[in-house]
């Protein structure tokens, strides 16, 4: 897996306009670990893409009213069957967090990067999905080595507001593997 020009040579490319520069060029240092399904609880389709990307019908589902005009994307999102999929190049700053906070630092965008699994905080993520997670988290800590020490989940920055990836998501197996994976075992 490579990165060029901020983009994993590998992963499906899909451009979202729901981004911007980061102030003061701004090196990320934070990743911060999400999950959506649109509908919710339901997998597959164009929703995720549509959404990221201002194209999502409001009539296609009656979920999709309340969601349509949102602004939002996150660099990346690992579909159930391993599949990465990008939206905003790593360098640039893509619209994930919102009202968010990180060791005393507000507005994570300014300096994080959002990954989004796709899933729920309730029903366990695939092998797949951590395997894809572990090697994109590897080659942007070779990128970016802060984010080696900085790593969490969207409930973490938005407690009052946010519960993702929730219980679902098993931080010791992903830290665990990353740990290994540094430590050359």
């Amino acid at each position: 897996m490579q990165l060029q020009q901020g983009w994993i040579t590998e992963a499906r490319k899909v451009p979202s306009p729901h981004f911007n520069q980061r102030p003061n060029d701004e090196v990320p240092s934070l990743l911060v670990v999400h999950n959506i399904s649109l509908p919710p609880g339901e997998f597959g389709g164009p929703w995720i893409d549509d959404l990221f990307t201002g194209r999502l019908d409001p009539a296609a589902h009656p979920y999709f009213s309340d969601i349509s005009h949102l602004q939002v994307a996150a660099h990346c999102l690992i579909r159930r069957d391993g599949e990465i999929v990008q939206y905003v190049p790593f360098h640039l700053r893509a619209w994930h967090a919102g009202v968010s906070q990180y060791q005393g630092r507000d507005a994570c965008n300014d300096f994080s990067i959002g990954i989004e699994l796709e899933g729920t905080d309730t029903l366990p993520y695939t092998d797949a999905q951590y395997q894809a997670l572990q090697r994109v988290t590897e080659l942007l800590i070779a990128h970016y080595p802060e984010i080696a020490h900085n790593i969490t989940g969207h409930s973490d920055i938005a407690p009052q507001r946010k519960t993702d990836p929730g219980p679902a998501f098993d931080w010791a197996r992903f830290r665990t593997a990353l740990s290994s994976q540094r430590d050359g075992s």
